[in-house]
């Protein structure tokens, strides 16, 4: 099976185009092509499928073999796959998703992909969208109990559930300590994603995040969304600011068209052929 390597801003992927191989247990193929030991190493799988309603459709695998609802990263990097392989010669496309069409604008240099600006949606903010327990309304800077601590949380969903904790110093967040216990926590009923958010000013923060299915990653670009908006709310961070992430640096902005808008890299790492070991 033929795939390639991707990465966004460290957010590190396995692409297949399944008009030419479709894999028949995705599930179990993330797993295994995930493993950074015994497989490609990724943080999950995604498929380039065709679409009815829009250009293409994404599929998202992570590396614990569960279907998660969107990617900002994955979704740069799937546009750049699609462009780059003259699948399309447009530079604007609809891609659909779980979580919706999602619509990549791309900066081409020299007939390849440089960067991806993508319009991620609107946040949804009530706890019945991300989804969480306790009824109707927003979760801004609620405290949450977990290990014996008590955290301030804010919920976000940007087509997938995002929790945004504030502190002091993201180095010694407890990342791989915590991450798992909120991941899933009772209130969130299909877990959640969980971002450590160190604010430097009011246009640039430092994210670390455990990430739904595949532990804690470089880059989260639907947590970057998330951290954005939840600093808005928080009145910690303006509507336009840097989001830096151990893989990277991420633009992103919600705009007065209550979109948000995620702009960052898009790289082919390398190509390769899949000879499944269980085959």
């Amino acid at each position: 099976m033929r795939f390639v390597k991707m990465q966004g801003a460290g957010n590190d992927y396995v692409y297949v185009n399944c008009s030419e191989e479709e894999p028949e247990s995705p599930n179990e193929l993330a797993r295994r092509i995930s493993d950074r030991h015994f497989g490609v190493g990724a943080d999950g799988l995604i498929l380039v499928c065709s679409s009815a309603v829009a250009d293409f459709k994404m599929r998202i695998f992570n590396a614990d073999g569960s279907e998660p609802e969107m990617c900002g990263n994955g979704v740069r990097c799937f546009a750049k796959y699609v462009y780059d392989r003259g699948l399309t010669g447009k530079e604007t496309m609809r891609i659909e998703t779980l979580a919706g069409i999602v619509k990549p604008d791309l900066v081409v240099e020299d007939g390849r992909v440089v960067k991806v600006r993508v319009n991620m949606g609107r946040p949804r903010l009530q706890r019945s969208e991300i989804p969480m327990a306790g009824g109707e309304g927003r979760c801004i800077g609620e405290p949450l109990e977990v290990g014996g601590e008590t955290f301030r949380i804010t919920a976000v969903s940007m087509g997938n559930p995002h929790v945004v904790i504030f502190v002091d110093d993201v180095e010694t967040a407890p990342v791989a300590q915590l991450g798992p216990q909120i991941e899933n926590h009772p209130a969130f009923p299909e877990r959640t994603n969980v971002h450590f958010v160190q604010v430097l000013s009011p246009g640039q923060a430092i994210q670390r995040t455990w990430e739904r299915g595949s532990g804690e990653t470089l880059a989260c670009g639907t947590g970057a969304a998330a951290t954005l908006v939840a600093g808005c709310l928080n009145e910690k961070l303006r509507a336009e600011a840097v989001v830096r992430v151990a893989g990277g640096v991420l633009d992103v902005v919600w705009s007065d068209d209550d979109n948000v808008y995620l702009t960052g890299p898009a790289v082919t790492v390398f190509e390769g052929d899949w000879h499944d070991p269980q085959e």
